[in-house]
């Protein structure tokens, strides 16, 4: 099951065309039975990046009724969901001239993954516009590639002043021993990020965001990566073994299944 929407129309191949310009944004995430964790977050998302790289206004109910058309023409109750934002109508040598948004939305096989613990290489890199989950993906995709030629799973990004910000595309945490910690850089502030910390307050269990700097690795017991497909344990980042990131991840485990399903 793979299937592609377009203002609520399957899409077609002249209509792809024009979304290879690689100038838009695009948020994911997980169906289950008709429903998301997070849903309204993903929408401010959506929102917040329209306005931004657009100067237009994204209409979240019209979204929202295309995603269910688009389940529905597919039969899916259970989907991997992409929602890209772009415009059919933008040139990029007239970058500023107004034009109407489009919403494509692929449709695929839900998704779980597995919670076997990863080594990842550590690498000095800071996304164009962290704050945005925007299509330029082909350098995160790149330094992956180079992190597993160098043996490791994947690669986790350090900002130019030695902080620790986000992984190739995931969020991440650490436990110190008494709290959970998440990393304080520019870096995008992922849907299930939100959601684990909101599930954390609900249980009561410590936390706090901070500057982590690389060389402060050692001082953590377990660390933990997420993001719309779900948790995982870090087993080392470079030459830094964590011993509880298996505790740690049923902690956030909990926290995440504090998240109520929103019915779309």
């Amino acid at each position: 099951m793979s299937r592609l929407f377009c203002n609520g129309q399957p899409a077609d191949a002249a209509l792809l065309g024009a979304a290879l310009v690689n100038y838009g944004h695009f948020t994911s995430l997980q169906v289950r039975n008709g429903a998301v964790q997070g849903w309204v977050l993903h929408l401010q998302r959506l929102q917040q990046a329209t306005h931004e790289l657009f100067d237009a206004t994204l209409d979240p109910a019209q979204v929202c009724a295309w995603l269910k058309d688009a389940l529905a023409h597919c039969d899916a109750r259970d989907a991997s969901v992409r929602i890209t934002v772009f415009s059919r109508a933008f040139d990029f040598r007239q970058p500023l001239r107004a034009v109407p948004v489009d919403v494509l939305i692929g449709i695929a096989a839900p998704v779980t993954i597995p919670t076997t613990a990863r080594a990842v290489m550590s690498l000095r890199y800071q996304r164009e516009l962290p704050h945005i989950k925007h299509v330029g993906t082909f350098p995160l995709f790149h330094h992956r590639r180079q992190a597993m030629r160098e043996g490791f799973d994947d690669v986790v990004f350090v900002d130019e002043t030695g902080k620790v910000s986000e992984g190739s595309t995931w969020n991440l945490a650490f436990w110190d021993g008494a709290q959970v910690v998440w990393p304080q850089a520019a870096a995008l502030h992922g849907i299930t990020g939100q959601l684990l910390m909101a599930g954390l307050d609900r249980m009561g269990q410590g936390q706090v965001s901070r500057e982590v700097g690389l060389g402060e690795l050692s001082g953590f017991d377990g660390a933990v990566a997420c993001n719309a497909s779900g948790v995982w344990p870090l087993a080392r980042i470079d030459d830094v073994s964590f011993a509880q990131s298996d505790m740690l991840l049923q902690v956030l485990q909990r926290a995440l299944a504090e998240a109520p399903w929103e019915v779309l």
